[in-house]
C-alpha cells in the first residue's frame, strides 16, 4: 500500500509529455498572429490545460503523484525558456484542471520566454536530469543530480523530497529520512514533506513520530486519502484500532476507489478476526488494480494457502519482475514464502524468507551485540534479590496489571486471548509505556534509585492507561514482550503486578521470528546468528528474573504443555491471576476482539499443537539456531 505511492515515474514522465504537447499546440495555435486578444489568449490557454488535465486522467493521481506530474511539468516548461513566473502560473491552473477546481475568468498566464539565469536555469537543468534519471530507474544517477542541486541550495526542498525518494527506491533509507526531515525543516507547510517523512518512519519502527507527522500532513491537506492510510497503520501500530479504523474509512469516503483504504479496511478486519471480510476487501482492491501488491501480499496473510492458489504465486511472481522499493519487495517474498510453508515446500519456503530478510536489513538499524549484551550485565547487577525485594515509597498496591511477556512468537498473544476471554478480564494488546519510559530514563531503569514521587507518578500514569482501555474489568493484560526487559522495574513500582513468562522451543521461537514480517522492524530477527545471540541474552535476562522475583508474582509457562493440556494451564492462569474459573476461557478463539499483532490467525483458532517442532521441517537451512537446544529452560 505505502510504496505503491512513491512509484511516480509514469506522472514525471506524464508532466514532462504535457508541458512538450502544451508548448507545441500553443505555438501552433498563436502561429502566424501578430498580436492575440487577451480574451483569446486567456480561452486558448485554458483549452490546452482542459485537454492536458483530459490526458492525465488516466494516471489515477494520489497527491503525491499529482505533485510530481506537477513540477515536472513546470521544470520542464522552465527547461524551455519560460520564466518561472509564468510556469508557475501555469502549473496553479493546469493544478485547478486538475482538481476539478473552476478556473477564474480573469486568469490570464504570462507566458513569454525570457533568459531565467545561469544559476537558476543550472538548477532547473539538474532537476529536469534528475526526473529524467528516476523515469528510467536509475536512481543512483538521480541522487548524484539532486546533490548538485544541494551543494548549491542545500535547502531547496524540490530537490531534498526527490533525494528521499530516490534513497528509498535506493534502500538508504536512514539518508531518506534525513533528506525528508530537511525538507519539512525548510518548508514546514508542504503536505507531500510531511508525509513522506511520516510514510518513512513508520517503515522504521518509530510510530510516535510517524503521527505527528501524518497529523501534520493531513492537517495541511485535509483531503488526502492517502495521508489518512498512512496515519491509519500509524495509529494501528500504536495499538489504537479505533483511531486507525476511522482514518481507513474516512480515506474510503474521499475516494471510494482507494486501494489504499481498502487494504487497511482488510487489514482491521483480520485483526478483528473477520478474515472473510478481510478478504472480500482485498479482492475489490485487486478488482481496481490488479497489480497492488499490498492487496496481493495481504491475501496470503488470511488463511491457509493451497496448491490450488497457484494463481496467487504466478501473481506474485510476476510483480517482483517490476522495479521496486526493498521494503515492498521484503513483503512480497514474506508472503511468498508463507504459500510455500503452508504447501509443505520448506526448501523454496526458507529461500523466500531469506530474501525477505535482507531486503529488510535495508531498513531497519543493525542489531549491535555488544549493547544487548551490555544492557543485560546492567539489569543483572542493579535487580538483585535483596533490592528487588525492597519496598520502595510510592509504589502502588493494585492487582490489576498482568504482563504476559516473552520472546516474540513465542505465545503471548495466545495467552492474553485466553485471560481476555474471562467475562472480568480485558486485553489491552501490546501498550508501549514500559519500553517509552526505558528508552527515555535507563539511568533510573537500570542504576538511579526513583524518588517517591517519580514511582507515584508512574504507577498512576500507567494506571490511568489502563483505565482508558477498560473501565471495569478486574484484570487488564499488558502482552508486550519487550516488557521482559523492564520486570525488575516494573515490580519495584506495581508489587502486587503479575508477571506471565511464555517458555516456548527456543528454535521454534527464533524460526517463527526469522519468518515474520514484524512491523517494528525488530533489528534482530533478520539474521539467523543474530536471533541466536539475541535468544541467548534473553534465556540468561529470564533465568535472573526467574531467581529474583517473588514466586507468587511470576508465573512461567511452557508452551508446549500449554497447547497438550489446554484445561489444566487455562486453570492455573486464571487461578494465578486472582480470578474465579470460568469455563468461557476455554472458549478463547471465539471472543471477539481486535488482535493488533502477526498471531491474529491464529488466535481465532482451536488449541493446536502443529507448531510445536516446526523447526525440523528447516533443520538443514538453520544451523546458528541450532545451537540453542542446548539450553535448559
Amino acid at each position: 500500500m505505502i510504496l505503491e505511492w512513491f512509484n511516480a515515474q509514469e506522472a514525471i514522465a506524464a508532466g514532462h509529455t504535457l508541458a512538450e504537447s502544451f508548448l507545441r499546440d500553443d505555438a501552433r495555435a498563436t502561429k502566424g498572429r501578430a498580436k492575440v486578444q487577451e480574451g483569446d489568449r486567456r480561452a486558448e490557454v485554458q483549452r490546452l490545460l482542459r485537454r492536458a488535465a483530459l490526458d492525465a486522467k488516466p494516471l489515477k493521481l494520489n497527491l503525491f503523484k499529482r505533485a510530481k506530474l506537477l513540477g515536472a511539468f513546470k521544470w520542464r516548461l522552465i527547461e524551455q525558456g519560460f520564466d518561472e513566473a509564468g510556469a508557475g502560473e501555469l502549473t496553479h491552473l493546469l493544478l485547478l484542471q486538475l482538481t476539478g477546481t473552476p478556473i477564474p475568468s480573469t486568469a490570464t498566464p504570462q507566458v513569454e520566454f525570457r533568459n531565467t539565469g545561469g544559476s537558476r536555469r543550472r538548477i532547473d537543468l539538474s532537476l529536469s536530469a534528475a526526473d529524467a534519471a528516476a523515469s528510467r530507474g536509475d536512481y543512483a544517477e538521480a541522487v548524484v543530480r539532486l546533490q548538485e542541486i544541494l551543494s548549491a541550495n542545500a535547502n531547496h526542498v524540490v530537490a531534498l523530497s526527490n533525494l528521499g525518494d530516490a534513497l528509498c527506491f535506493l534502500g538508504r533509507y536512514p539518508e531518506a529520512e534525513r533528506a525528508y526531515r530537511r525538507a519539512v525543516q525548510a518548508d514546514p507547510k508542504r503536505a507531500d514533506a510531511n508525509l513522506k517523512l511520516g510514510t518513512i518512519l513508520h517503515w522504521r519502527g518509530d510510530f510516535s513520530g510517524a503521527e505527528t507527522a501524518l497529523r501534520r500532513a493531513v492537517k495541511l491537506e485535509p483531503r488526502s486519502a492517502n495521508a489518512l492510510c498512512v496515519l491509519g497503520h500509524a495509529l494501528a501500530a500504536l495499538d489504537r484500532a479505533d483511531d486507525a479504523k476511522s482514518c481507513f474509512e474516512r480515506a474510503l469516503r474521499l475516494k471510494p476507489r482507494s486501494t489504499d483504504a481498502l487494504c487497511g479496511l482488510a487489514w482491521m478486519a483480520s485483526m478483528e478476526g473477520r478474515f472473510d471480510d478481510a478478504e472480500s476487501l482485498l479482492r475489490k482492491a485487486l478488482d481496481i488494480d490488479p497489480a497492488c501488491t499490498e492487496a496481493h501480499t495481504w491475501l496470503a496473510q488470511q488463511r491457509r494457502m493451497t496448491p490450488t492458489d497457484q494463481w496467487w504465486l504466478e501473481t506474485a511472481q510476476r510483480l517482483l519482475e517490476r522495479p521496486m522499493a526493498p521494503i515492498e519487495e521484503s513483503r512480497l517474498h514474506f508472503a511468498i514464502g508463507k504459500y510455500f510453508d503452508d504447501i509443505g515446500d520448506y526448501g523454496r519456503a526458507f529461500e523466500a524468507f531469506r530474501k525477505a530478510n535482507e531486503q529488510r536489513k535495508k531498513v531497519s538499524m543493525t542489531y549491535d551485540r555488544a549493547a544487548r549484551a551490555a544492557w543485560v550485565d546492567d539489569v543483572v547487577r542493579h535487580y538483585t534479590a535483596e533490592r528487588v525485594g525492597t519496598p520502595v515509597q510510592g509504589a502502588n498496591d493494585s492487582r490489576r496489571p498482568v504482563f504476559v511477556v516473552g520472546m516474540m512468537r513465542s505465545g503471548t498473544s495466545l495467552v492474553e486471548q485466553i485471560i481476555a476471554s474471562h467475562p472480568q478480564a480485558m486485553g489491552a494488546g501490546e501498550l508501549q509505556f514500559w519500553g517509552m519510559f526505558g528508552f527515555k530514563h535507563q539511568d533510573v531503569v537500570c542504576g538511579r534509585v526513583p524518588d517517591s514521587g517519580l514511582v507515584t507518578k508512574l504507577a498512576q500514569s500507567y494506571l490511568n492507561e489502563l483505565a482508558r482501555r477498560s473501565s471495569d474489568a478486574a484484570r487488564v493484560v499488558d502482552k508486550t514482550p519487550a516488557n521482559v526487559d523492564y520486570l525488575g522495574f516494573i515490580h519495584r513500582v506495581l508489587p502486587n503486578a503479575r508477571f506471565i513468562y511464555m517458555q516456548r522451543d527456543p528454535v521454534d521461537t527464533c524460526l517463527s521470528c526469522y519468518f515474520q514480517n514484524f512491523i517494528n522492524a525488530a533489528s534482530f530477527a533478520m539474521d539467523l546468528q543474530d536471533l541466536a545471540h539475541y535468544y541467548r541474552e534473553h534465556h540468561r535476562l529470564v533465568k535472573h528474573w526467574r531467581s529474583v522475583l517473588p514466586k507468587e508474582v511470576f508465573l512461567e509457562v511452557p508452551y508446549a504443555e500449554l497447547v497438550s493440556d489446554q484445561e489444566g494451564w487455562s486453570r492455573r492462569i486464571i487461578e494465578f491471576i486472582g480470578l474465579e474459573w470460568d469455563p468461557k476461557v476455554l472458549e478463547f478463539h471465539k471472543t471477539e476482539r481486535a488482535v493488533l499483532t502477526a498471531s491474529n490467525w491464529q488466535v481465532r483458532q482451536k488449541m493446536y499443537s502443529s507448531s510445536v517442532g516446526r523447526w525440523k521441517n528447516y533443520q538443514k537451512f538453520i544451523g546458528p539456531l541450532l545451537k540453542l537446544r542446548d539450553l535448559s529452560p
